[in-house]
């Protein structure tokens, strides 16, 4: 009787990002009709390794903010879900969460939605030798996002952000 190899994963182990990108299009395919159901916007996914393992994150709100209530009755749907339809032999933990004070930004329409805020947006690839930028935000326009930092407007295209965050929001937008 021979026996199949398990494969023995790291708790923190880098993993490809054509299975980041997989999982986060799958998880993203059953929360978010999940989410509007329940009258809730999919603000953002992350699905990345931590100290403590790979961890699938979904922030959630609503008009006057999600409670934890709404954080676990999404978690318990989403898990039944996520065990039928997100196909990895993977372990991870599902963490649902509100978006905080530092809320991600992860549409296009974000950047207009919240004109006005100080954000932090982090890229791929540099403009003029800088990656991290913190400003205003001035919107969207023709696809490129812009930002004031220091009295100067950057424009940055939408598919080079690595990351990007509001800093200190106050939930009035």
């Amino acid at each position: 009787m021979s026996r199949k190899k398990q494969k023995q994963v790291q708790p923190n182990a880098p993993f490809p990002s054509a299975e980041r990108e997989r999982v986060l299009a799958a998880a993203r395919k059953l929360a978010e009709p999940l989410c509007s159901a329940e009258g809730m916007e999919l603000v953002f996914i992350e699905f990345q390794a931590e100290p403590g393992g790979r961890i699938l994150r979904l922030y959630i709100d609503r008009p006057g903010g999600v409670t934890l209530d709404d954080c676990v009755d999404i978690s318990r749907q989403l898990s039944d879900l996520l065990d039928v339809g997100l196909e990895t032999d993977e372990p991870y933990s599902l963490e649902v969460s509100s978006p905080g004070a530092n809320r991600p930004l992860g549409k296009l329409e974000d950047f207009n939605r919240f004109k006005g805020q100080e954000a932090k947006i982090q890229l791929v690839e540099p403009i003029d030798g800088q990656k991290n930028f913190k400003g205003t935000l001035m919107g969207v326009e023709d696809s490129l996002i812009t930002i004031l930092t220091n009295d100067k407007t950057v424009a940055i295209r939408f598919d080079t952000i690595t990351k990007a965050r509001l800093i200190n929001y106050n939930g009035e937008s």
